[in-house]
């Protein structure tokens, strides 16, 4: 081993050992560390795990049909028409077909309801959604967790595992006025976390009768008949006549839906956690720089001994990135306690209430990790440079 790198381990381990005389000072630099990390990692955990909700939704083997030229449920209107012309369609057109021959499709319909949460009191916009009975197998991931399905025609609700754990009254049995009008909850279901958990699913004509909104529909959901059947179904909905019908996988229509909000969550996110960066590194900066005006005598001392100045800058450097590893370390393992698995809502389509689960990835920490690493790299180089260009003399006649 060369002297230079000797010498650069020895100072290294000098720097090291001498943090328990520098306890306060080290801990500022790893807290304020910490908090940055926590702060950013807090916000990318909510964006990763909406996407999460949305994404579990969507399906490649269903394709959601929407009219109005929209590419979501809001503001979309199927004519009653075109529904007609798709389900005596003959050939193939790219859906699946039942057993009994007709296509396997749900027409469906979502309409905003009013519920007032127990914990506090506050009415709360959920999603009410209208559907055939096909509806609930076209969700792949969907299973009844308890009671059962709801009957056609009747006044039944089926309840997404969220809001039946959020909000009272919604136990299998109980009655819940929405709208002007009450229903029965005849069952509970899971989705695995996504979107779906955030609905309440009736049948259709109910809906549309109990919100007077007969013959109105928003979307049909189809089963794909194989991987190239999405190309086939746009292909000949375009040879409608009318309002344009547009048809995309549910995977896709949920992934633009995700990718929205998660970069609105990003966009107020990053700025913040910059920000809070810049202060850390100007704190980390001048800590340090606290540190080796303290320690000048220490290295120039070493420096007389024959220790050149890459040692003096490396070891200086090295301290401050160990720091803020350690401190991006803390934030971390605090993010992560703190909001991994923590439920959030934010308003979904129809602005209704859409729950969901922070989730604090391993991408979510390495990013937030490299920030806090970066504040020990930037705000410890310049004092890393200080320790190099002491004035050995002077530093040595301050001993006396």
């Amino acid at each position: 081993m060369s002297s230079a790198l000797k010498q650069i381990f020895l100072m290294i381990r000098v720097n090291l050992g001498s943090l328990p005389r520098r306890l306060w000072i080290s801990l500022s630099i790893v807290l304020s560390v910490a908090l940055v990390v926590a702060v950013l990692a807090g916000f990318l955990a909510m964006a990763r795990g909406f996407e999460a909700a949305l994404q579990g939704a969507g399906s490649t083997g269903i394709a959601v049909i929407l009219g109005g030229g929209t590419n979501q449920e809001t503001g979309s209107d199927v004519p009653a028409e075109a529904i007609r012309s798709l389900t005596a369609a003959t050939g193939g057109i790219g859906v699946a077909r039942n057993a009994a021959g007709g296509l396997a499709l749900s027409r469906e319909i979502v309409v905003a309801v009013d519920v007032t949460r127990a914990s506090d009191g506050a009415d709360q916009a959920l999603s009410l959604r209208g559907m055939d009975l096909a509806g609930p197998g076209s969700r792949e991931r969907a299973t009844l967790s308890a009671g059962r399905l709801f009957s056609p025609g009747a006044r039944d609700i089926v309840v997404g595992a969220r809001i039946a754990d959020e909000f009272s009254g919604f136990a299998v049995g109980d009655k819940v006025r929405l709208g002007a009008v009450d229903w029965t909850v005849v069952g509970h279901f899971t989705s695995g976390g996504s979107a779906f958990e955030s609905e309440i699913w009736a049948d259709l004509e109910a809906v549309q009768s109990a919100f007077d909104r007969q013959g109105q529909v928003q979307s049909l959901r189809v089963r794909l008949d194989g991987a190239g059947g999405l190309p086939v179904l746009q292909e000949h909905l375009s040879a409608f006549p009318g309002a344009p019908l547009t048809a995309l996988s549910e995977a896709d229509l949920y992934a633009a839906q995700s990718e929205r909000t998660a970069s609105l969550i990003r966009l107020f996110g990053w700025p913040l956690a910059l920000l809070m960066a810049v202060g850390a590194t100007a704190g980390a900066l001048n800590t340090m720089m606290s540190s080796v005006s303290d320690r000048a005598i220490e290295i120039a001392t070493l420096r007389l001994l024959g220790f050149g100045r890459l040692p003096a800058f490396t070891a200086t450097w090295v301290e401050a990135v160990a720091l803020s590893i350690t401190g991006a370390a803390l934030g971390i393992l605090a993010s992560w306690l703190a909001f991994n698995g923590w439920q959030a809502s934010t308003m979904g389509a129809n602005n209704t209430k859409m729950a969901f689960q922070l989730d604090v990835t391993a991408d979510v920490a390495l990013t937030a990790g490299l920030l806090g690493l970066a504040i020990g790299i930037i705000g410890g180089a310049l004092p890393a440079l200080a320790a190099t260009r002491l004035p050995l003399t002077s530093a040595l006649r301050a001993r006396g």
